[in-house]
């Protein structure tokens, strides 16, 4: 049986496209069957995930009287204002430059209001960064004090 011209180039033409086929479906499988060919990792005491342990410090506020309150904190989180947050001593809004700090120990002090603000302290100075962004250090001293 003798193949015409037209004949061979539709056979290669679908030879071609299995072939094409075959290489896009061995390409989206590999993803799925990754972790099915790989060997079990076993993991070395190093690299498991040690929990976090709680650090403690003193957090102030000083109302718009002067009159003082203090707290002692115990947290396992990360910075000063997740671990106020969680213990329901701060709210605020998140904005551009962090979170904006309205309510302190149920104490609001809004500047649209009455032009005060809440001020964040560390050991005593007033703080260069947000309390958002400022790491939990064993003993330090945090407070918020309103300021007009």
């Amino acid at each position: 049986m003798k193949m015409t011209q037209p004949k061979k180039l539709l056979s290669l033409f679908l030879c071609l496209v299995l072939i094409a086929a075959m290489a896009l479906m061995a390409t989206a499988c590999n993803d799925i069957f990754k972790d099915f060919f790989q060997k079990e990792e076993t993991t070395t005491p190093q690299e498991t995930e040690v929990p976090a342990h709680k650090k403690n410090f003193t957090f102030i506020v000083v109302d718009k009287e002067g009159k003082e309150t203090s707290f002692l904190i115990s947290t396992d989180k990360a910075t000063v204002g997740d671990a106020l947050v969680a213990e329901g001593l701060i709210e605020g809004e998140k904005g551009a430059y962090g979170l904006y700090v309205k309510k302190v120990n149920g104490i609001l002090a809004d500047y649209d209001v009455d032009q005060t603000y809440w001020a964040f302290y560390i050991n005593g100075e007033l703080a260069m960064s947000g309390v958002d962004s400022t790491p939990v250090e064993e003993g330090a001293t945090y407070s918020f004090k309103v300021e007009k």
